[in-house]
């Protein structure tokens, strides 16, 4: 099979180290905590569409620490309790809307998308970065973990995931998450930071192996990285180091959920190998599917998988 990266013999065998740091636990324990203790606030606005059998909602939550986040809840009319699906949207997006999220309602989920703070939906992102970063997110608050922005992003992520836990027509046992690119990256990193989610569906997922990304992404937001270290090359270590706290390869051993991954062996964006190295130190129950020819993208077919998958795993 062609790839761009590696041949698909070697990528199945690619398992870089993890390289967490002595306090990668206790940081993110002390992180989880102090996001789930945060009352969320939350608020769902009735929002009118012609939609049979369902009912939509424009969704506000406190993000964490501060500021706003907007979404959408789209769940099925009638009482009962149904499975739940948080859905993660891709860099510099915005959070799923309500039509694109029928198909999985219209079968009995309760499905809420949030948009990542800054990006280009409606949350705020009301964090202090000391000091000034390269065009877009990647590097705001990169030289302390403690202020990195993906610290936010990803307690907020937990955050959505724990108030659709919460809802009193969901059944808090039968949770997924799912997303592409960013939006992948954050599935995964929820399903291990979480530990809620039965199911974890991440297409082509970014935020991985970012030592290897930073060395060889040619597009997406990994350049971001090296535009900034041109600048401060003597960060390089610090940043690293930084990264080292978010990369889903050093969360994947915290996966315990059935995880099933798409990866594209021509995407420049997130490089093939840059998810095996993630899925190979998964140890939970997992699949990858490898589309050949496929860029940042994935297939029709591929979201047929998606929903028979929801559907055996969360029976709605």
């Amino acid at each position: 099979m062609p790839s761009i990266d590696m041949p698909l013999e070697q990528l199945r065998q690619y398992k870089p180290a993890l390289y967490r740091q002595e306090d990668f636990q206790s940081f993110w324990e002390s992180t989880l905590t102090e996001a789930k203790k945060q009352p969320s606030n939350a608020e769902l606005i009735p929002y009118v569409l012609p939609m049979r059998g369902v009912e939509c909602f424009a969704v506000r939550f406190d993000g964490f620490k501060g500021g706003r986040l907007a979404g959408w809840y789209v769940r099925p009319e009638g009482r009962g309790q149904y499975p739940g699906l948080c859905v993660y949207h891709g860099y510099s997006q915005r959070g799923t809307r309500p039509l694109e999220m029928l198909a999985y309602a219209a079968q009995g989920i309760c499905v809420l998308s949030m948009d990542c703070r800054g990006q280009n939906g409606q949350s705020q992102d009301t964090a202090v970065y000391p000091e000034g970063h390269a065009t877009g997110w990647m590097t705001a608050g990169i030289r302390d973990h403690r202020t990195y922005y993906y610290r936010y992003v990803y307690a907020d992520a937990v955050r959505a995931l724990e108030l659709l836990s919460h809802r009193e027509e969901v059944d808090s046992r039968r949770l997924a998450v799912t997303g592409m690119s960013q939006g992948g990256g954050l599935a995964l990193a929820v399903a291990a930071l979480g530990q809620r989610a039965i199911l974890a569906l991440a297409d082509v997922p970014f935020l991985c192996d970012y030592r290897r990304a930073i060395q060889i992404a040619q597009g997406g937001p990994y350049p971001e990285i090296t535009q900034f270290l041109r600048m401060f090359p003597q960060l390089y270590d610090q940043v690293v180091r930084t990264l080292s706290y978010f990369d889903c390869l050093n969360l994947a051993p915290w996966i315990t959920c059935r995880t099933v991954i798409s990866n594209g062996l021509c995407d420049e964006s997130c490089p093939p190998s840059t998810i095996y190295g993630v899925y190979n130190h998964i140890t939970a129950e997992k699949q990858m599917e490898v589309y050949p020819f496929h860029k940042h993208e994935i297939p029709y077919e591929h979201n047929e998988l998606k929903l028979r998958l929801l559907a055996e795993v969360l029976r709605p």
